[in-house]
């Protein structure tokens, strides 16, 4: 068999299919969105985050936050402050010690920012 087939190449500039629509979130939101979820990517911060949020009053102080990780005061520091710069945790210096607590609607927010994709 010598069939001869023609194979069609769609022209370089050329869309191969019409965009559904423009993208629901911008790349700027997106961007903003990520810090968020990079912060809540990691297994320590998600822990830091519900020893904040459980601890007695609303807050830890980051002297009481190296033990239940079994890691550094320097590691635990830089989680926390990751953590702060995504708007998670508010940071409070008494002191020689820094307080954390949660933002109040800070969840709330996360959960918006997955429910509006």
């Amino acid at each position: 068999m010598n069939a001869s087939r023609t194979l069609e190449l769609t022209p370089v500039g050329t869309a191969c299919c019409e965009p559904s629509g423009p993208p629901a979130v911008t790349a700027e939101d997106a961007a903003e969105r990520a810090v968020v979820f990079k912060a809540l990517a990691d297994p320590n911060r998600l822990r830091l985050l519900s020893i904040v949020k459980n601890a007695p009053g609303g807050e830890a102080c980051v002297c009481d936050l190296t033990q239940p990780l079994n890691l550094g005061q320097p590691t635990v520091s830089h989680h926390l402050k990751v953590m702060v710069d995504a708007g998670l945790l508010h940071r409070e210096k008494r002191g020689t010690w820094a307080y954390y607590s949660l933002i109040e609607g800070a969840l709330e927010r996360v959960t918006g920012l997955v429910e509006s994709l």
